[in-house]
């Protein structure tokens, strides 16, 4: 990842805690053929001194058969985005560009024995149903054969991370005026992300003077 100013970098542990909230990203790896790349959920481990990023695919994703120990994969961790037009700045002659967060994580992958398919399900599970609003579902509740049907058909992976990259484009690096002006426009935008950039802006500068949002007049 080319991180585009100093003052956009994620700190490492920051960028964890990003990936890790996120839980879904794209993993990436290049065979004789060129890149491939799958989308998945993932969890995060901390195993003795090691930040391992645990995934799984379909038994007969081509990206199996490269996770062979000694192959680099990466995960593409996204958040929320949200274009800003050059006309909203208060200053002129600025460019339109994009508000973004995002965490790539790197490292050699490996490929687990077919004994910690349960295992990874369960602790996926875990993350996933966490987030959710209700009583947690396990695979306990399955059809046990059905279950172990389901087990063998996915192959675990486990990426060892030893890069971690991350960057939060917020247009840190504006002025007051530009900044309050680009935070009260995504404020007012119908996107939801958009929205949830402004937030982190307004927490970034917490000093400045900013309109207040309709999410605020309707009880968001």
């Amino acid at each position: 990842m080319h991180v585009l100013r100093p003052q956009f970098r994620i700190e490492d542990d920051h960028a964890l805690d990003f990936a890790a909230a996120r839980g879904f990203g794209a993993i990436v790896a290049a065979d004789a053929r060129g890149p491939r790349a799958s989308h998945v959920p993932f969890v995060i481990i901390r195993r003795d001194d090691r930040v391992i990023v645990q995934l799984h695919l379909t038994a007969k994703n081509p990206l199996v058969e490269l996770a062979d120990g000694t192959r680099r994969f990466l995960l593409i961790v996204l958040g929320d985005d949200a274009y800003i037009s050059n006309d909203w700045y208060v200053s002129r002659d600025n460019v339109s560009t994009w508000l973004y967060e995002a965490v790539h994580l790197s490292g050699v992958a490996h490929l687990r024995a077919l004994d910690d398919n349960r295992g990874h399900g369960d602790a996926l599970l875990a993350v996933s149903e966490a987030r959710l609003p209700k009583q947690p579902w396990d695979l306990t509740q399955m059809e046990p054969g059905k279950r172990e049907q389901m087990l063998a058909s996915i192959r675990v992976i486990d990426l060892v991370v030893d890069e971690i990259e991350g960057q939060s484009k917020l247009n840190q690096h504006k002025s007051d005026a530009d900044y309050v002006a680009l935070v009260n426009r995504l404020a007012c935008a119908e996107e939801t992300a958009s929205h949830r950039l402004a937030e982190k802006m307004r927490a970034l500068r917490p000093e400045l003077a900013y309109a207040k949002s309709h999410l605020a007049d309707n009880g968001g």
